[in-house]
């Protein structure tokens, strides 16, 4: 199953395939499985107390002697405490989200961490490049969670037009087929976030899970576009209400606040009408548990597969190819 990229290399991964970073969610026990599996499994940092991070890299280290990664969302307000304490805990890569690492890049490759900032132009991964950055994940608005404007099918490509460093796609991508169409579009790997939300070792509540397993293609929702915060999530009671009530900001103001205020955190515990249930586009494409290992093995097989064929090979398969519904 083994691949060699410049992303494996780089982050000493057997295959490149990275777990996004999703908050609330991509904890020790999901960051862990990923990586034991030979990918990279990223412990998302964002909102959480600097202890939490802590026990969780310590537990993530039980569970595999594999390479782990961090996220930072550098708006939050602990955000400098949080990139010293990641060198502290000699975590091996680093991925960024919510503004410029500028200022901890020194310390984080001083410190021998390899630096990934998540982008969503092709601008913003040129800047990334000249910081110092070393590899860059491009998202498309297909992602789950806090997204930006641009397609992973036109943005994968201006992106690697625009750098030397690897770029990791993401937005969308759930099995085989996208893996091979991101590395097709120029990427040396790809980060999943949605497919892995239905794994054995993640751990959101079970209602959570089959609101994904039965989601169809139409069943995401943006909200938050009118304060530039847009966040994609499935849809339910409560984002029907948000986008209703984002029709008149200014007098909603505060009910939307009240609203937001644990919202993803209900959906994790189980409340998915109530909760903010974040999940892409791709969540169409997840119909089945199983372990992490098992997803990372079958897509990876299956982008290797389709990766063999020529064209008239491939365009002849997919004429064979059988309704999944």
């Amino acid at each position: 199953m083994g691949m060699n990229t410049r992303v494996t290399e780089l982050l000493g991964i057997e295959v490149p395939v990275i777990q996004g970073a999703m908050a609330r969610i991509a904890n020790a026990s999901l960051a862990g499985a990923v990586s034991e599996a030979g990918g990279l499994g990223i412990i998302a940092c964002g909102g959480a107390p600097l202890d939490w991070v802590e026990e969780q890299v310590r537990i993530a280290r039980s569970l595999t002697d594999k390479p782990i990664g961090a996220n930072v969302m550098l708006m939050d307000p602990n955000a400098a405490e949080l990139a010293e304490l990641l060198v502290k805990l000699r975590v091996d890569v680093i991925t960024t989200g919510a503004g410029s690492p500028a200022n901890y890049l020194p310390m984080w490759k001083e410190a021998g961490i390899k630096v990934v900032p998540v982008v969503a132009s092709s601008a913003l991964a040129a800047r990334m490049e000249r910081l110092g950055a070393d590899a860059v994940v491009a998202e498309g608005t297909e992602a789950g969670g806090h997204i930006g404007e641009l397609t992973t099918m036109a943005l994968i490509p201006a992106v690697c037009d625009a750098v030397s460093i690897p770029v990791i796609a993401a937005g969308g991508i759930a099995d085989g087929r996208g893996m091979a169409a991101a590395f097709a579009l120029g990427a040396e790997g790809v980060q999943v976030g949605t497919r892995f939300l239905t794994v054995d070792e993640c751990t959101i509540a079970d209602a959570y899970k089959e609101k994904v397993l039965s989601a169809k293609d139409a069943d995401t929702i943006v909200t938050g576009r009118g304060s530039g915060h847009p966040v994609r999530c499935l849809k339910n009671k409560f984002a029907r209400k948000v986008r209703s009530l984002e029709g008149n900001v200014a007098a909603n103001g505060d009910e939307l606040e009240a609203m937001y205020v644990g919202s993803l955190r209900r959906a994790v515990e189980g409340d998915v009408d109530n909760g903010a249930m974040m999940a892409g586009q791709s969540a169409a494409l997840v119909r089945a548990r199983g372990t992490a290992a098992e997803v990372i093995a079958q897509m990876v097989g299956e982008a290797q597969a389709l990766g063999a064929l020529d064209l008239s090979a491939m365009a002849a398969a997919n004429a064979r190819r059988e309704r999944a519904l």
